[in-house]
């Protein structure tokens, strides 16, 4: 039988795995809650009046007019140029023909400021006029998240070890920033470095002369990168903190809040690819039925009950152009699959937030490796569901072990009858993409049979299914769980197996039955040759004497 893993190790002359776009969040831990901001603003006070006491909101206003002068200046002595983003603009795009310059002159640093007005959060204040203790000399204020569209300062720049990147802030409290640069960006720096050379895809590597340094770079790339990133570049720009802010221990912390992981394959024969990711298309459009999928990164999804899960579980086929592109989400994340740029299968995972997988969003090596190894393994099974393609026909020994009884050891294996409603069912839900990422349970599969089965599926006959599944080698348990991932030779045949009862079995019966009764437009030649068939069995069975 076909499989994907043979046909990337038989047409793929560059894989690599690394990280692609990332985003970190940077904020200001003392000013996420009311209180830490009170205490913010009490300490501007004692600043202006050793003896103030009152956190007035005008020393908000003081700090946003001080951080747009600090902009402005910065703008006067940098030189650099500025514009105004307008609505629909790819800002990346503006800004990379100035990155792009700025690396051909070997000159690091800022090279565009842009501006754009974009709805956040901002804290305001106001008179509590509940509160009797307020009076007009000592007043007293309440503060909440109002929305605004204020705007956000955006700074490209180009680093010698990271190549493009930008930085947005924002001048109101309470000061929300983003930090964005590539991975892929950043190894080809390094490859540049160490002197190796490659070819570029857009966002991605084509060639290279030595794969093996391109991996071991891509593999090295940590939150301590990050974090040398951000320390070098964002002291340089203005800031919402003084140097008394920081001395009483307010200063920025950091989270992941974007990371992409991308699986690049890039073909050598690019049309093997092409005919591969054309028929992944096909089995999602009528296999995973796409409208229905719930996909679970590595987590249950639970859709009813006091506590569903929040989000959306889908799985989408895109067609912008010529070129298709396939998304599955859950929650926050997703993960997607397309050909890039006619001769490379790119597959990522991206986190828009490390909760979804279980891992915590502070910037720090332990979360970083864990988002890549969550990311590393969803790509993994993504790829490996994609589909076979035209896979071939599994040989008489496979169809007899999986159809009848078997023993494996001292333990027989009941056999899975095809055209048992059940075992069509079971092959369904084997084929689905909810068991990429969630694995099966008993009640997974319970949940998942329950809209493949015109029929109540009970926990013991999951335990039943479960137990043969895994005695026929088609599913294999987790360690230390009771949680059971397909294997790939029990995906091949359970895909194998719904695409002939899909697209085979059950059209054809279809088409029979109606012949009970037929119409007046010409029979299809199916139609006719049934009949033709009927006609001469009805006489032979006449002739022989056996017909009723």
């Amino acid at each position: 039988m076909g499989t994907v893993a043979r046909v990337l190790a038989e047409n793929v002359s560059l894989r690599i795995t690394s990280a692609d776009r990332i985003g970190i969040g940077a904020y200001i831990p003392a000013l996420v809650h009311e209180g830490g901001l009170v205490a913010f603003l009490l300490n501007r006070a004692r600043l202006r009046t050793p003896a103030g006491t009152i956190p007035s909101p005008a020393l908000l206003d003081a700090n946003h007019r001080r951080m747009i002068a600090d902009f402005e200046d910065f703008l006067a002595r940098s030189g650099v140029p500025v514009v105004r983003f307008r609505k629909g603009q790819v800002k990346e795009d503006i800004a990379r023909p100035f990155q792009l310059a700025a690396a051909a002159e070997g000159r690091a640093g800022v090279v565009l400021v842009g501006k754009a007005q974009e709805r956040t959060e901002a804290w305001a204040g106001y008179k509590d006029p509940t509160n009797p203790h307020s009076t007009p000399r000592h007043p007293h204020f309440v503060f909440s998240r109002q929305s605004r569209v204020p705007d956000h300062w955006y700074f490209y720049g180009w680093d010698d070890n990271w190549g493009p990147f930008f930085i947005k802030l924002c001048p109101y409290a309470p000061y929300p920033a983003w930090i964005g640069a590539n991975g892929h960006e950043w190894a080809k720096a390094q490859l540049a470095k160490a002197g190796v050379g490659f070819s570029a895809l857009d966002n991605g590597l084509w060639r290279v002369d030595d794969p093996g340094v391109a991996h071991r770079i891509t593999a090295r790339l940590g939150a301590g990168h990050l974090q040398g990133l951000i320390g070098r570049w964002l002291p340089t720009l203005p800031s919402p903190l003084i140097p008394a802010d920081r001395a009483r221990g307010i200063d920025w912390a950091f989270s992941v809040r974007q990371l992409e992981i991308s699986d690049t394959a890039v073909f050598d024969r690019p049309a093997a690819g092409r005919a591969l990711f054309e028929a992944a298309i096909r089995d999602h459009l009528d296999l995973g039925r796409p409208d229905r999928i719930r996909i679970v990164f590595d987590r249950q999804v639970v859709t009813r009950g006091p506590r569903p899960t929040p989000g959306r579980f889908s799985t989408e086929v895109i067609t912008r152009g010529v070129s298709p592109t396939i998304q599955i989400h859950y929650r926050s994340s997703k993960a997607k699959a397309y050909f890039k740029e006619g001769r490379a299968l790119r597959v990522e995972t991206t986190f828009n937030n490390a909760n979804d997988v279980g891992v915590k969003k502070t910037l720090n090596a332990d979360n970083w490796r864990a988002l890549r190894r969550a990311g590393s393994a969803i790509n993994a099974r993504f790829a490996a569901a994609l589909g076979e393609g035209e896979a071939g026909l599994p040989d008489a020994s496979v169809l007899e072990d999986i159809v009848f009884p078997s023993h494996h050891g001292t333990q027989r294996a009941p056999g899975l009858r095809l055209g048992d409603p059940r075992v069509t069912a079971l092959f369904g839900a084997l084929s689905s993409f909810s068991t990429c990422w969630e694995g099966l349970t008993n009640r997974a599969l319970r949940e998942t049979m329950s809209g493949l089965l015109d029929a109540e599926y009970s926990s013991a006959q999951a335990t039943y299914d479960l137990r043969r599944l895994r005695l026929k080698g088609l599913i294999e348990r987790i360690p230390g769980s009771q949680r059971y991932q397909v294997t790939a030779y029990g995906r091949r045949v359970a895909t194998f197996f719904t695409r002939l009862v899909v697209r085979v079995v059950t059209p054809t019966l279809t088409e029979l039955d109606a012949l009970s009764r037929p119409t007046r437009r010409a029979p299809r030649p199916l139609a006719a040759a049934w009949r033709s068939y009927d006609r001469e069995l009805t006489t032979l069975l006449k002739r022989s004497g056996l017909a009723a």
